[in-house]
């Protein structure tokens, strides 16, 4: 069984030989992140270094989502993985996937909304995505992270000053994290049949501050952005594998598991990474990128833009 990364850098740190096979890996993976040129030499003793783990407990370890210290779990797997640079490797994602069916009291507190004042609630009966927030705002936990990102990511939106992007991508994680997904969900994917609707959930995730540049960047720079990122290229490695399309499924997908997919998408939400929706009136998604002026990766860089724009899986 897949044992927490945490736990087995302990018992390695714990074994001289495991200890300093791991210590070769760290120096690897820093010659890595500083975009540092590795000689022939150095890249045959880095992944020596990895086969040199054997059966180690690390080298078969995973983190898991809601986890305390999931950051230092993601450092120690890409460390260890350290050969698996580039997102076309597909390397197995280090967020095993476990949708959890919360029992939550979404459903009580739904009926407490229903009860309200009709004039209260206007529109709410038409407008899902006001009904979630609603039965959000009814629970301390959901409203305390809602509002903690929205006033973070709302800070110097849409004017001349610039939104901390960094700290509003800590606060949507956080929300994505910490509250049950019976509300995260309904917020994020509510049906809806009018552009009203559609507009609240389009900006859900305040996009100004969290999904939009003034200028659309390369979606290669995203992608670089993004493996620099222990979180980010962790849950990108999670989203390739459980939303991988396939053309001659009967659902478009290769794991049959919409609802692993789902949870992989709104892990995306916090990252470099983050997409969202393109419109009011549909519930097409995308990264705000584009692949315009990508020269002789013109194919990676539309393989990467079709990951969430032309994703059946989606």
């Amino acid at each position: 069984p897949s044992s927490d990364c945490v736990m087995a850098e302990q018992l390695c740190l714990s074994d001289s030989s495991c200890n300093a096979t791991y210590r070769t890996l760290e120096n690897c993976a820093l010659a890595k992140t500083r975009l540092l040129s590795l000689d022939h030499d150095s890249r045959v003793r880095c992944l020596n270094a990895e086969l040199d783990l054997g059966n180690s407990s690390l080298l078969h370890c995973r983190c898991h989502r809601r986890m305390k210290k999931q950051e230092h779990c993601l450092r120690i797997f890409w460390t260890v993985h350290s050969s698996m640079t580039d997102a076309e490797n597909n390397c197995e994602s280090p967020l095993p996937s476990t949708v959890e069916h919360w029992k939550t009291d979404y459903n009580k507190l739904a009926a407490l909304v229903s009860g309200k004042n009709c004039s209260q609630l206007a529109g709410d009966a038409t407008n899902p995505c006001l009904r979630a927030t609603h039965v959000c705002n009814l629970s301390k936990k959901c409203f305390r992270l809602r509002t903690d990102y929205a006033s973070i990511c709302t800070k110097g939106a849409g004017s001349e000053d610039v939104c901390d992007r960094r700290k509003c991508h800590r606060g949507l994680r956080n929300f994505f994290e910490k509250v049950p997904e019976d509300f995260t969900k309904r917020i994020l994917f509510c049906p809806c049949q009018d552009e009203f609707c559609g507009e609240r959930r389009r900006k859900t995730i305040v996009p100004d501050c969290s999904f939009q540049y003034n200028t659309k960047p390369n979606c290669l720079w995203l992608l670089d952005s993004c493996l620099e990122d222990h979180i980010c290229k962790s849950r990108l490695a999670d989203f390739q594998q459980n939303c991988q399309p396939v053309e001659m499924s009967p659902d478009g997908c290769s794991l049959h598991n919409h609802a692993a997919c789902l949870q992989a998408y709104m892990g995306m939400i916090g990252t470099p990474m983050t997409p969202n929706y393109v419109s009011n009136s549909s519930v097409e998604v995308s990264l705000w990128c584009t692949c315009e002026n990508s020269g002789n990766q013109k194919e990676k860089c539309d393989q990467i833009l079709g990951m969430f724009e032309s994703n059946k899986c989606l």
